[in-house]
């Protein structure tokens, strides 16, 4: 079972649909043979993207995922490494950050890919995606510099994440984006509902989703996670697949051709989620699952 294969883009970039997200991996306390292994591991299952941010782990795993592609440098050539920046934490790893804050700027911009190339031990980018919309960011000025990281070379496609409709078309209109990064799940629906997933649409730019099991949230015991699991459940008994694989075919079943990040470091939770690719689950199972979650059938 292998991820099939999605254009952000006419022209590019080409991701796996089912993205490893790698955020987590410095509480995985993983050796760097071992975090090679996890991207063998994910290749195998034709998982090639790899999500990244500059933030994530203190300002750390991006180091960690660069030590490990070191070990088989050979490997870049098959990989897509997405990375985020315009978060500014307060950690020791930033003495200088006061306060959490957001970084829209040139110059901030510039740092941060060249200290991601760096750590990523990569010559490229194949994504780079704004991570929060900030109420200073000037559009202009980020193009411009987009622009200049596309010329170098140092980066080949530009993207957001957690964009409402107008702060995508405000930036859009001054530099092309392919993707916008968003939480969906049947416990988080208000992309279905607020104009981000028809925007999608509109402009041709599949949105990747972060938290497609709800953070965990979906295995809890609050009335809206029962319902959604015994829907989710009902609908995994008659395909013979996971709980965990029909909550991503759900997902997948929007037409603006969601790109679900998983968040584990086991292989067999990755699995699960390319399982979802090969199921296209109908309008009646799709809406079961959204009415268990909104605890009402549709108006």
């Amino acid at each position: 079972m292998i991820s099939p294969r999605i254009h952000l883009d006419p022209n590019g970039p080409e991701l796996s649909r089912i993205v490893a997200g790698a955020w987590r991996m410095a509480d995985w306390q993983w050796s760097p043979q071992q975090r090679l292994d996890w991207i063998r591991g994910c290749l195998d299952l034709g998982v090639t993207t790899f999500d990244h941010a500059d933030i994530y782990g203190g300002y750390t795993v991006e180091a960690l995922f660069g030590e490990a592609l070191a070990l088989q440098p050979g490997l870049r050539n098959r990989i897509e490494l997405v990375t985020k920046t315009g978060i500014a934490l307060t950690t020791p790893n930033r003495p200088e950050h006061r306060v959490k804050h957001y970084r829209t700027s040139r110059a901030h911009i510039f740092a941060s890919v060249d200290a991601s190339l760096k750590q990523l031990h990569s010559d490229w980018i194949d994504l780079l995606l704004i991570h929060r919309p900030s109420p200073l960011m000037d559009p202009d000025e980020i193009a411009e510099a987009f622009e200049r990281l596309r010329q170098s070379g140092k980066v080949r496609a530009f993207g957001v994440s957690n964009f409402t409709p107008a702060q995508f078309a405000m930036l859009n209109a001054r530099t092309p984006l392919v993707t916008n990064q968003i939480e969906l799940s049947p416990l988080h629906r208000a992309p279905l509902h607020d104009g981000t997933l028809d925007q999608a649409i509109a402009l041709g730019t599949p949105p990747m989703i972060w938290s497609a099991l709800g953070g965990g949230r979906l295995f809890g015991d609050a009335p809206d996670a029962q319902r959604v699991r015994a829907a989710l459940g009902s609908y995994a008994q008659q395909h013979g697949v996971a709980i965990e694989t029909a909550a991503y075919a759900w997902i997948l079943r929007h037409p603006s051709r969601p790109l679900p990040l998983t968040g584990s470091q086991r292989i067999d939770a990755i699995r699960a989620a390319v399982a979802a690719t090969t199921l296209n689950m109908d309008e009646q199972d799709w809406f079961a699952i959204w009415e268990a979650a909104a605890g009402h059938e549709v108006p």
